[in-house]
């Protein structure tokens, strides 16, 4: 029974990698798309709503029929009620990936934002797929640390979110004002999906720690200091016995 249980695990685990490669490349295509005014690379995007639906029902039949087939061990559980949380992250990261394929298309062949400010969405890309790479990563190495550098990419979104919102509500603003909307909606689409992001990593650290990462960062930055308190007195032991 307990190897039935572990198989069942497996299998869930390995679909949280296909859903985490489904969502890079709805955002990857969403971003050419956005960046490129291209047709295809929208149309694509789109069209992966029935593979990511089927992914997200799949992984919640796993949870439901581990949760029922026996009491898991607290770690076991810890990895089925995360993976449940970060299986809707990545659902919401899709979505959010799609809202920007559809505007693409929307617009096309036009590019929807201003020229002079499509720099910071290039950003905003390179950004959020560097993350969607990491959260990939962190599924299957678990490394807690991995995970609070995820949280340094989202800062610099949340960054740019805020400059282009200040920039777009100013008197100097010279686009109009579909593209003052359109525009902010997207960075908020980015905005968004760098913070479902950043939510999944947190649940990993959790998975790993059984902390959340407030109380997991304040036990490693506490462990940190005693070793370096301890390194400064064996220094000054081998100081004393010379």
């Amino acid at each position: 029974m307990r190897a039935a249980y572990r198989e069942q695990l497996d299998n869930f685990a390995h679909d949280l990698i296909i859903m985490s490669d489904t969502v890079h490349k709805l955002m990857t295509l969403a971003s050419q798309a956005l960046l490129e005014g291209a047709l295809q690379p929208a149309e694509e995007a789109v069209s992966l709503r029935e593979e990511l639906d089927e992914v997200r029902e799949r992984c919640e039949d796993r949870a439901v029929s581990l949760l029922a087939l026996e009491n898991p061990m607290a770690k076991d559980l810890r990895q089925v009620i995360s993976s449940i949380y970060i299986v809707e992250d990545y659902y919401r990261m899709g979505r959010l990936a799609q809202h920007i394929a559809t505007s693409a298309r929307r617009r096309h062949p036009e590019i929807v934002v201003p020229a002079d400010i499509l720099g910071f969405f290039e950003e905003y890309a390179r950004l959020v797929l560097d993350m969607s790479l990491g959260l990939k990563e962190l599924l299957i190495t678990r490394d807690p640390d991995l995970a609070l550098r995820l949280t340094d990419d989202d800062d610099a979104v949340d960054d740019i979110n805020q400059h282009l919102l200040r920039m777009l509500t100013q008197r100097e603003w010279k686009g109009t004002v579909r593209e003052a909307v359109e525009t902010s909606q997207l960075s908020r689409y980015y905005e968004r999906f760098a913070d479902h992001c950043a939510s999944a990593a947190g649940r990993i650290i959790y998975l790993a720690t059984g902390l959340d990462p407030e109380r997991y960062m304040h036990k490693r930055d506490q462990e940190q200091r005693e070793a370096e308190l301890e390194a400064r007195m064996a220094e000054l032991e081998r100081q004393f016995h010379r």
